[in-house]
């Protein structure tokens, strides 16, 4: 987009004269488009755009700007109740140039329904480098923010997660250990497979138990294999009726084999990162 590009020194600059301490949080204009599985938001003016928001999802239904409930802010990067949500004050931090917080809040009316979404916030506001410490964050609406990032790509920058729900996101920094993030993870994993039905939980446990064993070993490239095992199996077993695999807008059900497959993506990447910059 070339308007976008021309005007990103631009965008940084205003949003640079926005993010003082004493500054509010600043609600952006917000123009929504769909086309098929896909939702595109520009946000900011739609001549100084500050981002945009792609979603890709899997067999949507219900999709329209208004189902999506899509709203953005500038916040104060010295609001307290902001940065009580981040995992550490020191480690993790918004970037002064890019102070943007995404809320995708799909109203219970809305109809909206999938099984998986891949979100990708791109702005031209950050600089792209090798082994970026740029991080998508998700959190439940005033809830703790984590990781989901399963890509950082240049464009500037596009932070890219998979995710089997909304609400709110966050690009961070993010400089904690990437094994202490892997070893969280994990964690994180384990605890959604202890939300599926018990007859689901062995297989699943012998993968993360593997991936778990891989990374004590060295051995990254079988754990990132046991990661995509994990992400097969879910969708199989779903596809076969047995795990619940779609999010609605009605919140009437958990979407299990998404939440898994998120996981499982957030978990390689951090893998990978490991074995490729070890640290």
């Amino acid at each position: 987009m070339n308007i976008f590009r021309s005007f990103g020194v631009l965008a940084a600059a205003l949003l640079l004269s926005l993010c003082a301490p004493s500054a509010l949080a600043q609600s952006q204009p917000v123009q929504v488009s769909i086309s098929g599985n896909t939702a595109t938001a520009i946000i900011g003016a739609p001549l100084q755009p500050v981002a945009e928001l792609h979603l890709e999802f899997e067999d949507a239904s219900g999709l329209t700007p208004s189902s999506l409930g899509i709203s953005a802010d500038l916040v104060n990067l010295a609001d307290p109740a902001l940065l009580a949500r981040l995992p550490d004050l020191q480690l993790n931090q918004l970037a002064s140039a890019f102070p943007l917080l995404v809320t995708i809040e799909p109203p219970r009316a809305g109809g909206l329904a999938f099984r998986a979404v891949r979100v990708e916030i791109h702005t031209h506001a950050l600089e792209y480098s090798v082994g970026s410490a740029y991080r998508l964050f998700k959190a439940p609406l005033h809830g703790a923010f984590s990781d989901i990032t399963d890509e950082i790509a240049k464009g500037s920058v596009r932070a890219r997660g998979t995710t089997g729900g909304f609400s709110q996101f966050l690009v961070l920094t993010d400089l904690r250990g990437t094994a202490g993030v892997v070893a969280e993870k994990i964690v994180s994993l384990r605890r959604r497979v202890d939300a599926l039905p018990v007859s689901e939980q062995g297989a699943f446990n012998v993968l993360v138990d593997a991936i778990e064993n891989s990374i004590v070993n060295l051995q990254y490239d079988d754990a990132i294999a046991n990661t995509r095992e994990v992400a097969q199996r879910a969708r199989a077993r779903a596809a076969a009726g047995f795990i619940a695999d779609e999010w609605r807008a009605a919140r009437d059900v958990q979407n299990l084999a998404g939440d898994l497959i998120a996981g499982a993506a957030t978990l390689e990447f951090s893998v990978a990162y490991l074995r490729d910059f070890g640290k």
